[in-house]
């Protein structure tokens, strides 16, 4: 069972309080954990990730275990306490300003 932190704008669109778990077919990787994510919650399709390149969006970041993975290959296996369910998978919205 993989735990997901979603950004509040995102809890909101998905009707969702708080935590969601997903039970990720395979090996958990980030490609995984957003297909899951958005298989169970549709209305999530394009927000996190783009439709037709499936390229993390410019304003979104991916954290677990006090890391950034943001930057990591989409194949990449999260870290075994994400796996394990003990240490959630953030999807943050990233703020950019001058």
């Amino acid at each position: 069972m993989i735990r997901v932190m979603l950004p509040a704008h995102l809890r909101a669109l998905a009707h969702v309080d708080g935590e969601v778990t997903l039970d990720v077919e395979g090996e958990a990787t980030q490609r995984s954990v957003l297909d899951a994510l958005e298989a169970r919650y549709p209305m999530l399709r394009g927000t996190i990730r783009d439709h037709v390149t499936q390229q993390r969006r410019p304003f979104v970041r991916f954290f677990a275990c006090e890391q950034d993975l943001s930057h990591e290959q989409p194949d990449a296996p999260l870290p075994d306490a994400v796996v394990m369910g003990t240490e959630p998978f953030f999807i943050i919205g990233a703020i950019a300003g001058g």
